[in-house]
């Protein structure tokens, strides 16, 4: 008998691959005529090739949310919630690490499911720190004060400057995409690029090519940085012998109104290509997956980071992690949810390079807001178009 192979993709980092490895291969065990090939892409690539035209060769895919306008527009994934239970939609709804699960229901329906969950939150060294006599910072201006000393290290790449514009919007009191004139006010524009400046003026000018994971790795791997303010966060860093070095992860500190700063979730999700010839076997695949069982255990043991509650509470997980889950659920709970809508993708891969330029080189903010706010009104032309499921 002839196996169901089926072909997924998805992301280069232990994070994203491992633990798909580890679960792929149990349920090969289970049902021994499903067989399983995964390719891996850097991050880079996922922002480069449409992943509307990867549904075409791949069965399952790992996608980011802010995707799922595109899915609802094209129809190239399954929507879910007309191929799986309500009983088990519900569950994954219930036990969603903050906005999550809902950051894959678009127009009606369940484009993917939550199998990781991430925001940028804080991290640190907890023996240099010690070694120096210095505390976890815990407010804005000890962060700063830790900047200028030379040891923060914080991710400045423009996908990530833009989600932190959008964090530092939000703490001068107004959440970004309010309308469909302009991303932000101007006033509040200026004050949350002011801000970032104030931040990004103290720290190596190394940082404006690094990603999270290129600051994770530097973190643990040299003694030259003590403390991150926020960066996508990767349980992989708190567990003992993945680096050289152990990270802690921790909340965001507070803002200057005495509330944390609330950071952009991330994360990723898995579908299903519409175009697969085998959808009975991957949506039974996805259930094992995305089961409290499988995500609390084998799926966080082997280096994942789930989307699932019921890992995060888990005592088990937060051993493994030096408690990376239970740290790190507030800023989760606390997150904002960015937009989804057709279009917004192509906003989001170019609205960050005027940021980082300003932030590297300086020049007019004011400049800055009138060119992102040009590129998202360019991006409104297909919002609302939509495929009949």
């Amino acid at each position: 008998m002839a196996k169901t192979i089926l072909n997924g993709i998805t992301w280069n980092h232990s994070r994203g691959i491992s633990p798909l490895l580890a679960v792929s291969q149990r349920f090969s065990e289970i049902y021994p005529d499903v067989e399983f090939r995964w390719k891996k892409r850097t991050l880079q690539e996922f922002a480069d090739y449409p992943i509307e035209r990867l549904t075409e060769h791949y069965d399952l895919l790992i996608i980011d949310h802010p995707w799922v306008g595109c899915a609802a527009a094209t129809g190239c994934v399954l929507p879910l919630d007309k191929y799986l239970s309500a009983d088990f939609l519900q569950d994954q709804l219930n036990n969603s690490v903050g906005g999550s699960h809902e950051s894959y229901n678009y127009g009606g329906h369940q484009w993917a499911l939550a199998i990781d969950a991430a925001t940028p939150v804080a991290s640190y060294r907890a023996d240099l720190l010690k070694k120096n006599d210095v505390q976890v910072p815990t407010t804005w201006n000890e962060v700063l004060d830790l900047a200028r000393k030379g040891k923060v290290a914080v991710p400045a790449i423009p996908i990530d400057l833009l989600m932190n514009f959008y964090m530092f919007c939000i703490a001068h009191g107004k959440e970004p995409f309010a309308n469909e004139e302009q991303v932000i006010d101007y006033s509040t524009g200026m004050k949350a690029l002011e801000t970032m400046r104030e931040l990004y003026s103290l720290v190596d000018k190394d940082m404006f090519g690094h990603n999270p994971i290129a600051v994770a790795e530097l973190m643990s791997m040299t003694d030259d940085y003590w403390y991150c303010p926020f960066a996508y966060g990767y349980s992989n860093y708190s567990r003992k012998g993945y680096a050289r070095n152990v990270l802690h992860y921790t909340t965001t500190v507070n803002f200057t109104d005495g509330k944390p700063l609330r950071s952009t979730i991330g994360g990723t999700g898995l579908a299903i290509s519409a175009f697969s010839q085998n959808k009975a076997a991957a949506l039974v695949f996805v259930e094992m997956m995305l089961s409290a069982c499988c995500q609390s255990t084998l799926y966080v043991e082997t280096g994942g980071q789930p989307g699932h509650r019921a890992a995060w509470e888990s005592d088990t997980a937060n051993l493994l992690t030096n408690n990376y889950f239970k740290n790190v659920l507030p800023a989760m709970q606390n997150g904002y949810i960015r937009p989804r809508y057709n279009g917004y993708l192509h906003f989001q891969d170019h609205a960050g390079n005027p940021i980082q330029n300003y932030l590297k080189n300086g020049g007019d903010a004011f400049k800055v807001l009138n060119e992102i706010n040009d590129m998202y009104r360019q991006s409104l032309v297909n919002k609302n178009s939509t495929v009949l499921i």
